[in-house]
């Protein structure tokens, strides 16, 4: 499926986390939303081979394929995505 949004990331670090705030733009729609990540879930998704914007990134296209902008929550820790989609740990690997 071919994906024209914009996926736009910003991040800040906290301690043992990090907040990035995601702008998706599809034509003349944006969304926004804020997505926390732990160190360790960092490590564990992207071990060397990506910063966390890349990985949050690649996270929204995974999410675009599945889903409308508009139905991805505003607010999320990004490990709850493999509640909804149980391949994602297995499929984020292979794209970063």
């Amino acid at each position: 499926m071919l994906i024209m949004a914009k996926i736009e990331v910003q991040s800040a670090e906290h301690g043992d986390y990090y907040t990035l705030r995601v702008t998706v733009t599809e034509g003349r729609t944006k969304t926004e939303h804020q997505v926390t990540l732990y160190k360790a879930d960092f490590k564990r998704l992207a071990g060397d081979r990506a910063t966390a914007e890349q990985l949050v990134r690649q996270s929204f296209l995974f999410l675009l394929e599945r889903e409308p902008k508009e139905s991805i929550l505003r607010s999320f820790n990004l490990t709850a995505i493999s509640r909804y989609f149980p391949e994602y740990d297995r499929e984020i690997g292979k794209r970063l």
